[in-house]
């Protein structure tokens, strides 16, 4: 306290003149329209930019609580999407008093782990098996596919990525409906390759590919990607095509869990067949 008290004596007339300057100020201001006009229009100005400011700032803050809500709207909005139903016939099927039952229900999540740069990539989400999320369920963003989830736990999910070599995903040309296989070959993350159509279907850059529709993973027509290039190799029956994939992998935040309602009937249906 005493060191204080020297600091102040010692700056005597420094504080003298401020104080000094601080009441001619005030003095100014009250006692002259233009000087009070101005400092109360300059005030007001930077009142504006400071509360703009933390306006800005709390809206920002406020995004991540914008984004889980919007999801989970979407969520529920595809899930009661007719695209997303089971047209069935009403002459034979009387379960409910509708042309449609639903086949599909989606699960929205927030991505916590994600990776593009490996040959084997993963993604971790923040629902797990008491979010109703278990193996083999198909993930999507509103771009399009991001891959199947491979393990499940309690709170959280690890999802195989379409960036993985083991990841085959049956998909079809929307404009003529033939079949083929899209898998990546490792290297940029916004390219595929899709396999398996053969060169008499008349193919052209820019046709959007589409889920096929013919695994449990995914509905049919949830959106791929499109052909970025394609060639025909002597002697082949079928195109070499490279796809864009429309889902931006390195910018995913939200993602759908697909859960097919009916894959446990499909399931123990096709396990009764006799093998090939």
């Amino acid at each position: 306290m005493r060191n204080f008290f020297d600091f102040l004596i010692r700056q005597y007339f420094f504080f003298l003149f401020l104080i000094l300057e601080i009441i001619s100020f005030i003095l100014i201001v009250q006692n002259n329209y233009y000087q009070r006009s101005g400092f109360i229009n300059s005030t007001n100005q930077i009142s504006s930019k400071i509360l703009s400011s933390i306006n800005d700032i709390s809206q920002y803050f406020s995004l991540k609580d914008a984004n889980r809500k919007l999801s989970e709207e979407n969520a529920r909005l595809l899930s009661e999407s007719k695209k997303f139903y089971m047209k069935t016939d009403s002459r034979i099927f009387y379960y409910s008093d509708t042309l449609y039952r639903q086949q599909y229900e989606f699960i929205s999540a927030k991505v916590v782990e994600n990776s593009i740069n490996k040959r084997n990539n993963y993604l971790t989400i923040n629902k797990g098996s008491i979010h109703g999320i278990t193996k083999d369920m198909g993930v999507i963003t509103s771009s399009g596919i991001v891959g199947i989830v491979r393990e499940v736990s309690q709170n959280f999910s690890s999802i195989i990525s379409v960036l993985n070599k083991e990841t085959k995903v049956s998909v079809k040309v929307k404009k003529y409906g033939h079949l083929g296989t899209v898998n990546w070959k490792g290297g940029n993350y916004r390219y595929g390759e899709l396999a398996d159509v053969p060169t008499h279907v008349k193919i052209a850059i820019g046709d959007t590919i589409i889920t096929s529709g013919y695994s449990t993973h995914f509905p049919e027509g949830i959106v791929v990607g499109t052909i970025s290039d394609f060639k025909v190799e002597k002697g082949d029956n079928f195109y070499s095509i490279e796809i864009k994939f429309s889902t931006d992998f390195n910018n995913i935040s939200y993602v759908y869990v697909i859960r097919n309602i009916m894959k446990d009937e499909i399931g123990k249906l096709n396990k009764n067949l006799p093998d090939g």
